[in-house]
């Protein structure tokens, strides 16, 4: 009876939710390797290393809006099959990026150094962003547990991002930024940037 029931009932568990990658490697620019991948139901990893480290994918979350703008894209780019995204003029090498779909048997894959199309560029622009915001954390949350001293430039570098509109979800660093401003054995300067941060983020102009 059971084996019968394996064979005739629908499964009761959905497939695996579809998921966006992008991929980069640049050797010898820093970093050398990176990898985001964000499911439709918002899990995420994040992978930024050297090519000489071993793969080290860390999980984080993106928020609904953003996953869904992601998703957007990707369908606007026939989730990339049967794409071709370099431009035909000479560019530098700028590192190998590879855009991906999967969804159960379902995929679909480009790959390209620089494209002037403007759906990819804004996909890129997100990816990029959330690399670049990813790290930040991680350098960040390095300082804090290990070099306080440091953690006053953490944040300028983290400000100089946010000045240029580059990180798409800023607030995922309120917690780590919360606890440097109320926590005295940080310097004050540090304190005092992490109150203005914190501010400008919950309050965007």
């Amino acid at each position: 009876l059971l084996f019968f029931l394996a064979i005739t009932c629908p499964p009761l568990f959905a497939a695996d939710p579809a998921a966006v990658s992008f991929r980069k490697v640049f050797k010898s620019s820093n970093p050398e390797f990176v990898e985001i991948k964000v499911h439709e139901n918002g899990a995420a990893t994040y992978d930024i290393r050297s090519l000489a480290e071993d793969p080290d994918a860390q999980p984080f979350e993106v928020g609904a809006p953003l996953t869904a703008k992601i998703f957007q894209l990707s369908a606007q780019l026939n989730h990339f099959r049967g794409l071709d995204l370099d431009t035909k003029r000479r560019i530098a090498n700028l590192g190998e990026k590879t855009f991906r779909f999967e969804h159960g048997s379902d995929s679909g894959e480009v790959k390209f150094n620089y494209t002037i199309d403007a759906t990819a560029n804004q996909l890129l622009m997100i990816f990029e962003g959330l690399a670049r915001q990813q790290d930040h954390l991680r350098t960040l949350l390095h300082r804090m547990k290990y070099d306080r001293l440091g953690v006053n430039n953490a944040l300028m570098n983290f400000e100089t991002d946010l000045n240029h509109k580059i990180l798409p979800e800023p607030e995922r660093l309120l917690p780590a930024l919360q606890q440097i401003a109320a926590d005295p054995r940080f310097v004050e300067i540090a304190r005092q940037r992490s109150r203005a941060l914190i501010e400008r983020i919950r309050n965007p102009k």
